[in-house]
């Protein structure tokens, strides 16, 4: 626990680099309170991405100096954009709502279920031992060393050429650079970020949107880490740190869209009138670019639920042609975002794993992926629908539970190729990655039926506020019973029907990257030249190499080359002293000074094995530098040039 008292500063400047900026600039375009601080790392991301390639295209260095530069800049615009359409908060918005201090309290409460994440990382500069992780860590290396956190640069660490989602990337890599931490610990510390403050802020944020209820916010608060779909899985699978940013800040994007009428109207902090919508326009592409540089997949999910609100709006209203025919046009043009998305994956990996009745009780229960049953929050959601289906104004969160609900079923259940690909291809018909959506429609309706069952207890409490601060007292304990239950749940294999035994963060003799491994790597320096290269066998920690000692320990992924000259190293590297063709591929990935020998690799998912690449030390042609048994260093002497 002292690691994790001294990782506290970079968890807060972790937090800085995300909220500040964009609390800034939405404090001078006039928004106060929940909207102020739910939507500010939307902006915020927005600005660091943004920042990014504008930094890029100047052929400026991407250091914090020139990153608070261009803030100073947006934040000018921003104070100037504000006057200039008079978006000054009237003094009666300035008043502290009524239900102020219940919504502040749900949202802290919801935020310290985070410490699941804490237990499952298990030390502050754990490090996540599955493929992703790899590309990413490394991603922030690759940043450091080219001083470039642009979307259209960050593939370049495995020689790739175009857009790749650098949010996150630029985030963490800012992280580094202010406070010296590792990047493990940085990328951990905005993992926390994003579950700890992030998401509960929006989801209590899109919740009070929908309901224009503050009770119902600060229950969403409260949930916000109740389900283990999100944002805990996806700091297990994959491990998908972009898809996690993304995935946080839908909530409070498509809050932005529902509160565009009150805000035209004045009802939403803003003056009545032409400006307050130009204002909301500018704020909803905010969002959308926001998304677009954290994991573009996310404008889907984005969309579908703006769409299902504005459709329910439009209709009930009874709002004339050109809005029905303004609503079919937006659907239409996310229908060609949809396929555009989806045909641009490299299609859907993953097959159905669960029958029909199975997915209908996945539904019910929010036993997702055989995840164990969600009792309460389901038993919440429940009253939260049958509470939605009888109002109005909430029966598109309806509509939108169905339509999250009939994209697991697609994923989990229907076994067509041209299904699964048009429908899931743009998360490569990932059930990890659908699944933690879930949480954007369950959340707010269990938060509605928490509220719902507070207005019960009224009956026995004449005291309103006094009924909401018992009943979510109730259920925040329950909360916290559960968590010491079942402190950590360990991620499910839903291909093998299984559960990881341990945290897919631990280090031990069978983990992909093992403490000697780690060791070495990080010991690289001291035996190593800056400008040598080091081969490694990627199915091994070797990997991470890259990452961890900041020199070129090649391939900088989990996947090889897919090459010949590759193919005859990974048989025969070994062989170089007797094997020329050995030697002419070596010259192929510029005859690189020295190896690692972390074993054969494996067979299994995403990892090879590589038979070449070990046993040096009853070759000729390689000398031993450092190591041990289990983790070596060797230099190739055998095609010296």
């Amino acid at each position: 626990m002292d690691d994790w008292i001294a990782a506290v500063p970079v968890f807060l400047v972790a937090a800085a680099v995300v909220f500040v900026p964009g609390a800034a600039v939405l404090l001078l375009l006039g928004l106060r309170g929940l909207r102020l601080w739910g939507l500010a790392p939307v902006v915020g991301t927005v600005i660091v991405g943004g920042l990014a390639v504008a930094v890029e295209l100047l052929g400026l260095p991407w250091t914090p100096l020139v990153f608070l530069a261009g803030c100073v800049v947006l934040v000018a615009a921003a104070a100037v954009a504000g006057r200039t359409l008079n978006l000054r908060p009237s003094p009666a918005r300035l008043v502290a709502r009524p239900r102020t201090a219940l919504v502040v309290a749900g949202i802290a409460a919801g935020g310290t279920l985070v410490v699941r994440l804490l237990l499952y990382i298990q030390s502050p500069d754990g490090i996540s031992q599955t493929n992703d992780a790899v590309f990413h860590l490394n991603a922030i290396r690759f940043i450091l060393e080219t001083q470039s956190a642009s979307s259209l640069h960050v593939s370049g660490v495995i020689g790739g050429r175009g857009f790749y989602p650098g949010g996150w990337h630029g985030i963490t890599s800012l992280v580094v650079m202010m406070t010296g931490a590792s990047i493990p610990v940085a990328a951990n510390a905005v993992a926390m970020v994003i579950a700890g403050l992030i998401w509960p802020a929006g989801i209590a944020l899109l919740a009070r949107a929908a309901t224009g209820d503050d009770a119902v916010a600060a229950a969403a608060g409260l949930l916000a880490g109740a389900l283990h779909a999100f944002p805990m899985l996806m700091f297990q699978w994959g491990v998908l740190y972009p898809n996690a940013l993304s995935t946080a800040l839908l909530p409070a994007a498509v809050s932005a869209v529902i509160t565009v009428p009150a805000w035209v109207r004045g009802r939403g902090g803003w003056p009545r009138g032409w400006r307050a919508g130009v204002a909301a326009a500018l704020l909803v592409l905010l969002c959308i670019g926001a998304i677009g540089v954290a994991q573009p997949a996310g404008l889907l999910a984005f969309g579908l639920l703006s769409l299902t609100w504005a459709t329910f709006t439009t209709l009930g209203r009874r709002r004339g042609i050109l809005s029905l025919l303004a609503v079919a046009a937006m659907w239409i043009a996310l229908a060609a975002v949809w396929y555009l998305l989806s045909t641009s994956t490299s299609g859907a990996h993953w097959g159905p794993f669960r029958g029909n009745a199975e997915v209908l009780a996945d539904l019910a229960l929010n036993t997702h992926l055989r995840l164990p049953p969600a009792v309460l929050v389901s038993a919440l959601m429940v009253v939260g629908l049958v509470t939605a289906c009888r109002k109005p104004r909430l029966r598109w969160l309806v509509a939108a539970w169905l339509a999250v609900a009939a994209l697991y079923v697609a994923v989990a259940s229907i076994d067509h190729v041209g299904v699964r690909s048009l429908l899931l291809g743009a998360w490569y018909a990932d059930p990890y990655r659908i699944v933690a959506l879930v949480p954007l429609v369950v959340i707010p309706l269990a938060a509605i039926g928490a509220a719902t069952v507070a207005g019960w207890t009224t009956h026995f409490l004449s005291d309103r506020r006094r009924a909401e601060w018992l009943t979510y007292g109730v259920l925040a304990a329950l909360l916290v019973v559960g968590i010491a239950v079942r402190p950590v749940q360990q991620m499910p294999e839903v291909v093998e029907s299984t559960f990881d035994i341990e945290s897919r963060y631990a280090e031990d003799e069978t983990s992909y990257l093992d403490p000697s491994e780690r060791e070495l790597l990080e010991e690289l320096p001291r035996y190593v030249a800056e400008d040598a290269r080091v081969l490694v066998n990627p199915s091994t920690g070797g990997a991470f190499g890259y990452m961890l000692s900041g020199l070129d320990v090649y391939p900088r992924t989990w996947s090889p080359p897919r090459h010949e000259a590759w193919n005859i190293l990974a048989a025969s590297l070994r062989d170089a002293a007797d094997d020329a063709a050995v030697c002419d591929a070596l010259a192929q990935y510029g005859d690189p000074d020295y190896v690692l020998d972390f074993g054969p690799g494996e067979q299994a998912p995403g990892r090879y094995l590589m038979p070449g690449m070990t046993g040096f030390d009853t070759r000729d042609g390689f000398e031993l530098v450092a190591g041990s048994e289990r983790a070596s260093l060797w230099r190739i002497t055998a095609c010296a040039r």
